[in-house]
């Protein structure tokens, strides 16, 4: 068995150079606190944020992760779950390895966090699931130049009903050491006017805890979202917008986008960021 997951998507989606790498992310969290995202007092117990190349959606991405910078030293684990884009399956699929490889360095892969889910019958290694996968991947460089030397808990998503996932998040929710990250886009190349339209529908379902579940047309990690938003409900999480825009607002046509937005769920007994 392999005991680290290399990086597959270095060079495409990010840069694969180290120094250029930091940099670039560095950059993107400066930016979006220059923007005003990080007026909160502590940090959110969750975020959404999209899995584009960087020059599309690292700019949304870095709004959600700019908020979790107050946690730094006390955010232990990520919790990262991500939908499948190139293996089909059934279930939630562990890397089974012990660390996730970017150009930046390792992460751990949380044994505590594995072994909570062992048992779990949605729940299971499969490599192959992870190996090309870039929904968690594109999260892994913001999660170390923010919270720095946390273990993660990497599940790629495939056909799972949400009370699936949700059980599982249910399993690793601990407490203030703990941090949820969803990865996902939202709507795919459809045009810009419409697009905006469709993505600014799906933000208020997500926003108002909406029963009807989000399509995959919606977003691409509508099967984590879905599991994701009854148990955050449950924990009497509040949702605040702090980032939306789509390709075309970054580096596309506006002919065909896809849309990235950013979503930070905060505690009763947290201060939260407006938006």
């Amino acid at each position: 068995m392999n005991l680290v997951r290399p990086a597959a998507v270095a060079g495409t989606f990010y840069p694969a150079e180290a120094a250029v790498l930091r940099t670039e992310v560095e950059r993107l969290l400066a930016r979006a606190e220059h923007a005003g995202e990080v007026a909160a007092v502590s940090w959110p117990k969750a975020i959404i944020v999209p899995h584009a190349g960087y020059i599309y959606s690292g700019a949304v991405a870095a709004s959600g992760y700019a908020l979790l910078a107050k946690g730094r030293g006390h955010i232990r684990r990520v919790a990262l779950l991500g939908p499948a884009h190139r293996v089909p399956f059934r279930g939630l699929a562990l890397p089974g390895v012990q660390a996730m490889q970017t150009p930046l360095g390792n992460v751990a892969v949380d044994p505590a966090g594995v072994e909570a889910l062992a048992g779990l019958p949605q729940v299971r290694e499969m490599p192959t699931a992870h190996a090309q996968e870039h929904a968690l991947e594109v999260q892994l460089p913001f999660i170390q130049e923010v919270l720095d030397g946390v273990s993660v808990i990497p599940l790629v998503v495939g056909d799972a009903r949400p009370e699936a996932v949700a059980e599982v998040l249910e399993k690793l929710w601990g407490g203030e050491e703990t941090v949820i990250v969803i990865s996902s886009d939202l709507s795919h190349y459809h045009p810009y006017a419409e697009a905006r339209a469709i993505d600014r529908h799906t933000v208020q379902e997500i926003l108002h805890f909406e029963s009807t579940p989000i399509e995959h047309e919606q977003a691409c990690g509508a099967t984590p979202i879905n599991g994701f938003l009854p148990v955050a409900r449950k924990h009497h999480l509040h949702p605040r917008l702090v980032g939306l825009c789509n390709s075309g607002d970054t580096a596309g046509s506006r002919d065909a986008v896809v849309g990235y937005a950013a979503v930070a769920f905060y505690g009763e007994s947290r201060d939260h960021a407006g938006c």
